[in-house]
């Protein structure tokens, strides 16, 4: 298993007044990782399936926290509510190219609209950056009217997809 990225971790206050951690996600995160996404509205668990479903399973949550952080990174924001609580995940997937990186983020229906997706996705940006990758890009539901306005305030480039449903939201890195 590669080195974990322990360098990564920093915590700010959102408007909220309850301090968030932004922390890679770990091997032992599975409860608070269950605990999200089985918390997650069927619209938020909708718009970051891309429309599709998934059995929430003990594999699909052990793959979710299982990162091989050499290639990949996963971001989790936390809060100390009733002991640790996830409230949100930013991930990149790199292609095989070893160039550009699949992104997808997720905000606890709670807890969206306070700045956490903003700070889990500038800081995935930046670690995407250092480590070189040249672009970042994600396919968006066309109805996900807030996701598409976020990133673009982002500075990604929203593109027609070959599927319909979809926009693909694309963020030059330079490299």
């Amino acid at each position: 298993m590669p080195p974990f990225p322990d360098d990564l971790t920093e915590s700010f206050q959102p408007v909220t007044g309850t301090a968030v951690t932004l922390r890679p996600l770990r091997p032992e995160d599975r409860d608070i990782e269950l605990a999200f996404v089985t918390g997650l509205s069927p619209d938020t668990r909708s718009n970051r399936l891309l429309g599709g479903t998934r059995a929430i399973t003990r594999e699909y949550i052990e793959s979710l926290v299982t990162v091989d952080y050499s290639r990949d990174m996963a971001l989790a924001a936390t809060a100390m509510l009733d002991g640790e609580t996830l409230i949100g995940v930013a991930r990149y997937v790199l292609d095989k190219n070893n160039e550009s990186a699949e992104f997808a983020i997720v905000v606890a229906d709670a807890w969206q609209g306070r700045g956490i997706g903003s700070h889990l996705l500038r800081k995935l940006i930046d670690v995407a950056r250092r480590r070189g990758l040249k672009r970042l890009y994600g396919d968006v539901l066309g109805t996900n009217r807030p996701m598409l306005e976020f990133v673009r305030k982002l500075g990604f480039t929203l593109e027609r997809h070959e599927d319909p449903t979809l926009t693909r939201a694309t963020l030059q890195l330079g490299g």
